[in-house]
């Protein structure tokens, strides 16, 4: 990472955010509680590593030039009670999954990014909400009220946990994987009785076969005693909704970038920057770097993500790699703006695109953007990621708030086309999930209908697909790479 990434000293302080408008800010009543509750978490220990954040930049780098792929997957709103054994081991469980079959499909290296140990805010439409005819304060997520009606009051003190339950959460992650949950020796569940249509079923059970077919051969000759295959690396991520959680999250720490030069003959001389096409890995790397340790990986959502606001203004100074959430209200030339000011030194991977529009509206969008960054000094320099399920929510006639698994699908297929037409490299799905067979979408091989909804509809915020539809959906995007890799193979030969 360049240098000229990280913003200076004199224009930037973890702070600065506070001279800027600010859209979804919580009004605290406590401030004397607000300030004890981010002293705390000052002085509490980072939740990531500087060097895990510098190995998802490179991993994103290889994604942005299209030598990888990003898979990143969870829940819409984590509550404080998904801290637990079986719900963390699930979603581990389903992420490798799901990237086994990419990995088959697609022919790349998969980065697996989790929506979890953090993901803990939520944006709203208004401050209040209706329930039973009566108005409450909005649910905002669990770090900021409660669900419950006798704790939608904003507490300060949800931070804290909030950082609590993170922490714990990556904790467990990180020992699962060392234990070994990961391994590839151990046979994974990939029963495929839910798969009614016998088409999908064959196309299933041969990547299944394939998979297992090669593992049993890696045993046979040996290969399988590398430890690459006893676990694997799994990020954290979520949306940088609360600025007084992140500042307070904020850290100035070494680079482990930096190699130490030389003593300049001028105390003031400058710190060297990438020029245009120059691979910044060969630039001076500033000593220390601001770091927002609470996750590897933040975003801007598309509510927050004004040029002059104050979460684009927070997040160009912090070293992590930042997301941005693109919708129908996005102006193509607001792209360019939020792409100079998060990655002026234009290292690649800083900053993914996730696009979010709608099944139906993708064609009509989604171009304009492409061309906007491709044709600019940005080309194969941001990730572009597709998130197919926040544009295609809508109510059943009883007011439950679902999505249909074929318009989730047909955001991502269409996606995909119009990155091909385009020239340009999809390099991830960005998907709300959980490990567990809930009932929230509607469709996939289950046949799930509006009335099944309320068999398992446990989601506090939006409609999650189940293990069984994520991993469907993995498999058809698996599928889709297979056949344009034959077309591929035949326009070749021919």
């Amino acid at each position: 990472m360049a240098a000229s990434n990280q913003a200076t000293a004199d224009t930037w302080a973890p702070d600065s955010w506070r001279s800027k408008p600010i859209k979804q800010c919580p009004e605290y009543p406590d401030k004397k509680a607000l300030q004890k509750a981010s002293s705390e978490l000052k002085r509490l220990p980072p939740i990531v590593h500087p060097r895990e954040i510098v190995r998802l930049r490179q991993h994103l780098r290889d994604v942005a030039q299209g030598d990888a792929f990003l898979l990143q997957g969870g829940d819409c709103a984590e509550l404080f009670d998904y801290c637990e054994q079986g719900a963390i081991e699930s979603k581990i469980k389903l992420l490798l999954q799901m990237s086994l079959v990419l990995i088959w499909g697609a022919n790349r290296k998969v980065i697996r990014i989790g929506r979890m140990a953090g993901q803990y805010a939520k944006p709203r439409s208004s401050p209040f909400e209706k329930v039973d005819g009566k108005e409450v304060p909005s649910f905002r997520g669990d770090i900021l009220n409660g669900f419950a009606l006798d704790e939608r009051e904003l507490d300060p003190n949800r931070m804290v946990r909030a950082y609590h339950h993170s922490a714990a959460t990556l904790n467990y992650i990180r020992a699962a994987l060392a234990s070994g949950i990961a391994d590839l020796h151990r046979p994974l569940d990939w029963g495929l009785g839910h798969v009614r249509d016998p088409t999908l079923k064959a196309k299933y059970s041969e990547a299944v076969q394939f998979l297992t077919d090669m593992l049993r051969f890696m045993h046979t000759i040996g290969a399988d005693k590398s430890d690459k295959l006893d676990t694997v690396d799994l990020f954290t991520s979520h949306e940088g909704l609360l600025l007084e959680y992140e500042q307070s999250m904020t850290r100035l720490l070494d680079n482990p970038l930096h190699v130490p030069t030389a003593p300049s003959s001028s105390p003031s001389a400058p710190v060297a920057t990438a020029a245009e096409g120059d691979d910044d890995s060969h630039t001076q790397q500033s000593p220390k770097m601001y770091y927002n340790t609470s996750a590897h990986f933040l975003w801007i959502g598309d509510r927050t993500r004004q040029i002059d606001g104050a979460h684009v203004e927070y997040f160009r100074g912090v070293a992590n790699p930042l997301g941005v959430k693109v919708g129908p209200t996005t102006p193509a030339a607001d792209l360019l703006a939020l792409l100079r000011a998060l990655n002026p030194a234009r290292e690649p991977g800083r900053v993914t695109l996730i696009t979010r529009y709608g099944a139906d509206r993708v064609r009509s969008l989604l171009p304009a953007h492409i061309r906007a960054v491709e044709d600019s000094e940005y080309r194969r320099r941001v990730v572009w990621q597709c998130d197919p399920m926040h544009g295609n929510t809508r109510s059943t006639a009883g007011g439950v708030k679902t999505r249909r698994f074929g318009d989730i699908f047909a955001e991502l297929r269409e996606t995909l086309a119009v990155h091909r037409e385009q020239g340009s490299y999809l390099g991830g799905v960005h998907l709300e999930l959980t490990g567990d067979a809930v009932t929230e979408c509607t469709g996939g091989s289950e046949g799930l209908a509006d009335d099944d909804l309320s068999t398992n509809y446990t989601s506090f915020c939006d409609p999650r697909l189940n293990e069984k539809q994520a991993l469907e959906l993995a498999f058809l995007i698996a599928d889709h790479y297979r056949a344009e890799e034959k077309k591929g193979d035949g326009a070749t030969a021919a």
